[in-house]
């Protein structure tokens, strides 16, 4: 049986991965992917785990294709600028070990970019010389270009890693502040997935659409189930961003407001999820009555929004704050922001 071998950062995994992957395993009977931590100053920072798991869901149907990591065949004195296919370099030292560490005898084939094939074969010190080299076709995908800037090539990320590579912008505020209408207007703008505000959702399934029964138990259920949401949008990310409607700081907020106390499982939510970009809406537009909301006076919008700032500033959380008194210039500032941090247009 021919054993294949394809050594490389897939940071991120981009369609030419899979494209060679597909190759590859049409050459060999069993593929041995192994993936290497990468060195480097990109706002992205998959972890290694990461990066295999985006490679193995890909993958998971193909029972012949194994996925490795540095870690996982105990190579952790890599540095992060080693040797790999999709961006090779001078230093070849990692196929000896790789290949030592996978226990592979029979002349496996080793999978390089045709253009890197000739040099590795003649300059390397190493004594690979009876590995069977066969050139990749990759000129449609570059793996540098896409690592330096994955936003632009956000189309050609595989599906499983996009989710490391769409940054969240979430949209917080008090009540009747235009949130939803504003997180349902930048989904339609960007062509990005959402999460809709869980208290309201949990206010019609398990409240009977008002607030009157809710109690101090319900918050982490909807703290949960906002998490849940959020895995599940990242996890099918189909734009750069990803919209959050209200976050784990917000409704530590209302509990405190309604309840006269935080909560520790929000505080947990607080302090272990981060979003990327936070925007606040001012409580300086007109109070809207929809059956659920109670905190319409001035004073109570008032005292809301200094708890809110509180809690921010408590999990060390800067907000970009907009004060915009038309709710089209609220979305017309919204757009400008994330395009000036995301997409610097």
């Amino acid at each position: 049986m021919k054993t294949g071998i394809l050594i490389g950062y897939f940071e991120p995994l981009h369609l030419g991965h899979l494209a060679d992957i597909n190759h590859a395993t049409g050459q060999t009977d069993t593929l041995h992917v192994v993936i290497l931590p990468k060195d480097g100053d990109s706002l992205f920072k998959p972890t290694l785990q990461d990066k295999a798991r985006a490679v193995q869901v890909a993958c998971g149907f193909f029972d012949f294709v194994k996925v490795h990591t540095a870690q996982s065949l105990n190579l952790t004195d890599l540095h992060g600028q080693a040797w790999a296919y999709d961006e090779p370099n001078s230093d070849t030292s990692v196929i000896s070990l790789i290949i030592n560490a996978l226990h592979i005898y029979d002349n496996p084939t080793l999978f390089v970019k045709q253009s890197f094939a000739n040099h590795l074969l003649s300059n390397t010190p190493l004594t690979i010389q009876t590995q069977q080299m066969t050139p990749l076709p990759n000129n449609a995908y570059n793996s540098i270009a896409i690592y330096q800037n994955p936003i632009t090539h956000f189309h050609a990320i595989a599906p499983s890693a996009k989710q490391n590579y769409t940054q969240t912008v979430c949209i917080v505020g008090g009540e009747s502040s235009g949130k939803t209408t504003l997180v349902h207007k930048l989904a339609n703008h960007y062509g990005a997935h959402f999460v809709p505000e869980m208290g309201r959702l949990y206010n019609h399934s398990d409240l009977g659409g008002t607030e009157i029964g809710l109690q101090y138990s319900d918050y982490p259920i909807i703290a949960n189930q906002h998490y849940l949401a959020m895995q599940n949008a990242l996890k099918n990310a189909i734009s750069p961003i990803t919209i959050i409607d209200t976050d784990f700081i917000t409704t530590q907020a209302f509990c405190q407001t309604y309840e006269n106390r935080t909560h520790p499982l929000l505080t947990a939510f607080c302090e272990n999820i981060k979003m990327d970009h936070t925007i606040m809406l001012d409580n300086n537009v007109k109070w809207v009555a929809d059956g659920m909301r109670s905190l319409g006076s001035d004073d109570e919008r008032s005292a809301f929004s200094k708890t809110l700032m509180i809690l921010f500033d408590k999990h060390q959380i800067t907000p970009h704050i907009i004060n915009d008194k038309d709710y089209h210039d609220r979305y017309l500032s919204a757009v400008r922001f994330i395009d000036d941090v995301i997409f610097k247009k």
